[in-house]
């Protein structure tokens, strides 16, 4: 007989931090690049050379992408995936056959063993041809059950489950729950020991199981799914540590039914759901990692995981840059190409100088995963954040130049006599990934809180009011001897010096403007870091506005990096050097100017006023300004009740093959 579920927790503002704190990885025991940049070290020597694959990777790598490209061209109608709303079965068994399940699975258990490198890349293709299959196959392999049980597995669930993952099942991460994001100390589903909370058979963890109670929301892939990575808290009790705790569950396991199958403004074809548990066993054996380990296991599994989404808007900017020249050459407007109009030919560089530099963060970054030489907790997160915002906005610049036939459907273009290009739909799909694997709020926030960490590591007890006055004066004296050796070095450095990274100059364009201003910035950035923990301290953390600035700042200085270095790279291999080193210039002289800006608005903006208008909206001040419409939503609650209990609907879930 089991316990009774959970009750939704009730936490405030400050045990939700605790919860996050706890599940950060808090060691840093390998060099960072990008952490260092947010200290003010411009340490160069970390991701130049540039890493590159070794051959075998590239031959196996190269070896899977023309048969993948071979699939897209014939076998995957993006059109009809569109129409009808679902990737068609044939083409998911046609995937499975291909091995694409197994992408990045050892080829132990039946897998492919790709790189990130090249499991990117084939994303990057899949995704092209339609994102929604490249969404099935990203959140089955980068956040499903493979990459959680390939870092925390135990071999018996290796050999188990990974064989599976790599042929014939499709699997999916449940986390968010109705009334919980980015907020998992709320987490209610529960999963709560067989025997009620105590382990007096003594072989609880050999033969034991949890009964799983909850529902959880925005499940992709969690329609067709087999498996399912499941986040649930266990109750802290006798012989029973509790906490969120991650799960493989069998998705045909009685109790589980999928309620809904989710329709969303873009990426039409994936199969999300919302999922319900009621009374659902699951032996103890198929828990990952201890108990309350979960969360931790979800945030370390993302940091590899997020690069899944960069190689979709790469795609994107590949795509929309290929149109952009099409297009731009066909269309006259008063006598000559709109291409050569300078209104026009700023958008066509914008995109071409962005998907070059997005191409450089997404492949530098994937290459230090596969090396495994740095942390790239940081590198990952910025990746994920500069290329959903960018790729964003170079598929709105492509709808504008592309006018009226930007925003009229393909599907129309083609009745009327015109080429099928779905400027739109690359737009609908993209805009998600604004959003979803952190939206780029919780992003500002997290990456700020790495970014910070080592000032915190020396000064945090300073503002803790939870710290005793002689904890405050340790830490006072610790952050003393810290900043009396951190703050000299921030005054002057390379980036003053002429002659410095002169390197980087080639075919008469010379990146080492760029990389000499990368370094100086690194050091202001650190700067206005310190003066700001100076001034708030503990405050510091409600300051968003300012925060997502300096990460944004950061963001710009890594890519600047990675886009000089890979333009050396490629003009070391003889690849398209000249053009590269263009690219790059290109996309640092763009990059400078919004780095310019955003410095500018750290002490320049309008938050405080901003706050006064939002007390102002809340309290129901401007009601007024709302009068003259009339609101077409329907009626219904904000969040739908996701109480407990057995399910009412019919189960919508589908097998696959």
């Amino acid at each position: 007989m089991s316990a009774p579920p959970l009750k939704k927790p009730t936490v405030t503002e400050r045990e939700a931090r605790q919860v996050a704190e706890a599940a950060r990885e808090q060691d840093w025991r390998k060099p960072s690049f990008a952490k260092e940049l947010f200290l003010g070290r411009f340490r160069l020597d970390l991701i130049h050379p540039h890493p590159v694959p070794s051959a075998e990777a590239v031959r196996r790598g190269e070896a899977f992408l023309a048969k993948l490209r071979a699939f897209c061209d014939t076998q995957v109608d993006a059109a009809r995936i569109e129409r009808e709303a679902r990737i068609p079965d044939e083409v998911i068994a046609g995937l499975k056959e291909l091995g694409a399940l197994g992408m990045k699975i050892d080829p132990k258990y039946g897998g492919l063993g790709l790189t990130q490198v090249y499991y990117n890349k084939a994303l990057a293709l899949i995704g092209s041809a339609s994102p929604a299959i490249g969404v099935l196959l990203s959140a089955h392999q980068s956040i499903g059950v493979p990459q959680p049980l390939k870092m925390f597995g135990t071999p018996e669930q290796k050999q188990k489950f990974l064989p599976r993952c790599a042929t014939t099942d499709i699997s999916a991460f449940l986390l968010t729950e109705p009334d919980v994001g980015s907020d998992p100390a709320r987490l209610a589903t529960s999963a709560v020991p067989e025997d009620g909370g105590s382990s007096r058979s003594g072989d609880f963890e050999s033969g034991g199981h949890y009964v799983l109670d909850g529902v959880k929301l925005w499940t992709t892939n969690g329609v067709v799914a087999d498996l399912l990575v499941v986040m649930a808290r266990v109750p802290k009790s006798e012989g029973h540590k509790g906490g969120i705790t991650a799960f493989v569950v069998e998705s045909d396991s009685p109790g589980i039914t999928v309620e809904n199958r989710n329709s969303f403004m873009g990426l039409r074809g994936i199969e999300n759901g919302v999922t319900r548990f009621h009374q659902v066993r699951v032996p103890a054996a198929n828990r990952i990692g201890p108990e309350g380990a979960g969360l931790k296991i979800a945030l370390t599994t993302l940091n590899t995981g997020r690069l899944s989404l960069p190689a979709s808007c790469v795609a994107a900017g590949k795509w929309s840059l290929k149109i952009a020249r099409e297009w731009s050459a066909a269309r006259e407007q008063w006598g000559k190409p709109i291409a050569h109009h300078e209104a026009v030919g700023a958008k066509i560089s914008f995109i071409a100088a962005t998907t070059f530099a997005l191409e450089a963060v997404l492949d530098l970054s994937s290459q230090m995963a596969d090396e495994d030489r740095n942390d790239i907790r940081i590198e990952g997160a910025l990746a994920k954040l500069i290329a959903s915002e960018m790729g964003w906005r170079m598929a709105d610049e492509l709808v504008q130049i592309r006018g009226g036939r930007g925003f009229e459907t393909a599907a129309s273009l083609a009745a009327r006599g015109e080429r099928a290009v779905p400027a739109e739909q690359v737009l609908r799909d993209l805009r998600i990934n604004r959003i979803f694997e952190g939206s780029t709020e919780i992003m500002h926030l997290l990456i700020a809180r790495e970014a910070v960490d080592a000032h915190l590591t020396v000064a945090g007890d300073l503002i803790d009011p939870d710290k005793s006055l002689q904890d405050k004066a340790k830490a006072g004296a610790g952050a003393g001897v810290f900043y009396a050796k951190w703050l000299p070095k921030l005054v002057a450095g390379p980036g003053q010096l002429p002659s410095s990274y002169n390197e980087f100059k080639h075919a008469g364009v010379d990146l080492a403007p760029h990389l000499r201003h990368v370094e100086r910035h690194a050091r202001k950035l650190a700067r206005s870091t310190f003066y700001a923990m100076s001034r708030w301290q503990g405050r510091m953390e409600t300051k968003q506005g300012f925060l997502g600035r300096i990460v944004d700042i950061g963001a710009e200085l890594f890519a600047m990096s990675a886009a000089c270095v890979r333009a050396e790279l490629l003009r070391s291999r003889g690849e398209h050097g000249r053009e590269a080193y263009q690219l790059a210039d290109a996309f640092c002289r763009q990059s400078r100017l919004r780095v310019d800006e955003l410095f500018g608005r750290l002490w320049s903006n309008t938050d405080e006023l901003d706050r006064k208008v939002v007390k102002g909206v809340m309290a129901g001040a401007y009601e007024w300004l709302e009068q003259g419409i009339v609101d077409p939503s329907g009626d219904g609650p904000w969040i739908a009740e996701a109480a407990p209990g057995p399910s009412e609907r019919e189960n919508v879930h589908r097998s696959i093959g």
